[in-house]
C-alpha cells in the first residue's frame, strides 16, 4: 500500500511539474517576400568627404565602434524577428558594405541602384527607380538591403536613423506596403 501510495505521489508530481512548467512558444516565422531596407549604422558626419574615392575607405566616413555594435544589434534583431535571410545586398560605400558585413546575416553582393545620391541629387530619380525595381523582384525572398538616408527617403518617404529598418512588402503590380520600423 504504501509503494503505491508513493507510485501514486510520483505520478501526480510529474502531472503538476508539466502543467506548471513553462512552454516554449512556437517557433514564429517572420513573412517572407519582404525588403529589410536599412541606413547604415554610425558612421560620424555628414555626406562625403571633397576627396571621397569609391573603394578607398580612407576617403570615406566610416563606421565609428558603436556603429559596428549597432550594425550587430541590428543583425541579432533580424534573427530574433524570425526572419531568414535569402540575401544582403549594400551600397558599394564602405560605411554600408561595413553595416552589411557586421549583420552576421550572410554575404554581401555589391548594389550599385543602393549607392548614395546625397553629393549629385540629378542621380536621384533613376537612383530611386532602379530601387523600386530591385524591391519588386524579390518574389518570396527576404533580402535585405543596406543604403543611405537619402535613399531610404527617397524610395518609402520615411527619413530613418543610423541603423534603422524599414520591411517593406512588394505589391503584385507595382509599389510596396511598409510593414513596420525598427531601430533595436
Amino acid at each position: 500500500m504504501h509503494r503505491l501510495l508513493r507510485i501514486s505521489f510520483l505520478a501526480f508530481a510529474f502531472v503538476l511539474l508539466a502543467v506548471a512548467m513553462p512552454r516554449a512558444e512556437p517557433s514564429r516565422a517572420a513573412p517572407r517576400g519582404v525588403v529589410i531596407l536599412i541606413r547604415h549604422a554610425i558612421a560620424p558626419g555628414t555626406g562625403d568627404p571633397a576627396h571621397f574615392r569609391l573603394g578607398d575607405c580612407s576617403t570615406q566616413r566610416n563606421l565609428s565602434e558603436e556603429g559596428r555594435r549597432q550594425a550587430r544589434r541590428i543583425g541579432e534583431a533580424i534573427r530574433k524577428a524570425g526572419y531568414v535571410v535569402d540575401e544582403v545586398r549594400a551600397s558599394r560605400w564602405c560605411r554600408a558594405q561595413e553595416t552589411a558585413r557586421e549583420l552576421g546575416l550572410g554575404p554581401v553582393k555589391d548594389s550599385p541602384p543602393l549607392d548614395s545620391f546625397f553629393s549629385n541629387p540629378e542621380a536621384g530619380p533613376a537612383r530611386v527607380a532602379a530601387m523600386a525595381e530591385a524591391v519588386a523582384s524579390i518574389g518570396d525572398r527576404t533580402v535585405v538591403m543596406v543604403t543611405h538616408q537619402v535613399n531610404v527617403t527617397g524610395l518609402t518617404g520615411v527619413t530613418p536613423a543610423s541603423g534603422e529598418a524599414v520591411v517593406l512588402r512588394p505589391r503584385p503590380g507595382g509599389g510596396f506596403d511598409i510593414l513596420g520600423r525598427f531601430l533595436p
